[in-house]
């Protein structure tokens, strides 16, 4: 029992840990843990999509619009997560406020997660089903279509 109380207490701190709502525009974006990511992920009922981006990256411009979109109207059934990895914190906060980004950011500059999940580069985009089980990676710019259908499969029929 007590290994089990310990887990939960673990489980729980890496919740806390992970909660961030959308960042404001002069608050820097949370740092990325990626086990307390992964922990969020597992505890999740909702499947998951993850968009690793920068700044400074002209196909993660050109996608940033189509998650806005996905967001609005999937986001009551699906968890929506950005990754601003090997930016830095004005270049991510001016990123989000211009594309009005409405879902958490974690800022991971060593690039944890893509090294975590796999991958290198951006704009990488990471479907997980309910319970974190990685579904599917998009590598490079997703267009409508793509985003749209991965999403309907994780939301099945």
């Amino acid at each position: 029992m007590n290994k089990f109380i310990a887990a939960l207490a673990v489980a729980l701190l890496a919740l806390v840990a992970c909660t961030s709502d959308a960042a404001s525009p002069e608050a820097d974006l949370p740092e990325m843990d990626v086990d307390a990511f992964v922990a969020r992920l597992e505890m999740s009922a909702k499947p998951a999509v993850v968009n690793v981006w920068a700044s400074w990256c002209l196909p993660c411009r050109d996608e940033a619009p189509l998650f806005t979109a996905a967001h609005a109207q999937y986001g009551d059934r699906i968890d929506f997560y950005g990754v601003a990895y090997n930016d830095n914190q004005p270049g991510a906060r001016e990123f989000l406020a211009e594309f009005d980004l409405p879902f958490t950011h974690y800022f991971d500059f060593d690039g944890d997660a893509l090294v975590h999940f796999g991958g290198i580069g951006v704009p990488r985009t990471y479907f997980f089903g309910p319970g974190g089980e990685l579904a599917k990676t998009v590598n490079g710019v997703l267009t409508e279509d793509t985003l749209t259908s991965n999403i309907e499969e994780l939301l099945g029929p």
